[in-house]
């Protein structure tokens, strides 16, 4: 049977609550280190792989590549300063392309 691995990428403040949980954390200070980062762990077979949204609006074409792949799933989360809205974008928009309508955000009349 063969072990899910779990990272996260993202600035020291933002991740290191999730290392105390053993969630593996890559520290970065910008997006060529995060890009860097994730081409490691999309190598070394990570299933799930957290990126700071701070980092991720910058590698949008790599992690849209990846996101036609079954693994890693390349979730977006926010920094410790608070959310881009990236990451609630990206779920709105993979929901509308799943059922064909926006479920999550619409405004009732």
């Amino acid at each position: 049977m063969s072990t899910y691995k779990l990272a996260v990428i993202g600035d020291k403040d933002s991740i290191l609550g999730f290392k105390t949980l053993g969630v593996a954390t890559f520290p970065v200070t910008d997006s060529e280190a995060a890009l860097s980062v994730l081409k490691r762990l999309v190598a070394d077979h990570y299933a799930v792989i957290l990126i700071a949204e701070e980092f991720a609006r910058e590698l949008g074409e790599v992690i849209d590549e990846l996101n036609k792949r079954f693994l890693p799933a390349v979730v977006l989360i926010p920094n410790s300063k608070g959310s881009l809205g990236l990451g609630m974008q990206k779920i709105k928009s993979n929901v509308e392309k799943a059922i064909g309508a926006d479920i999550l955000f619409r405004k009732e009349g």
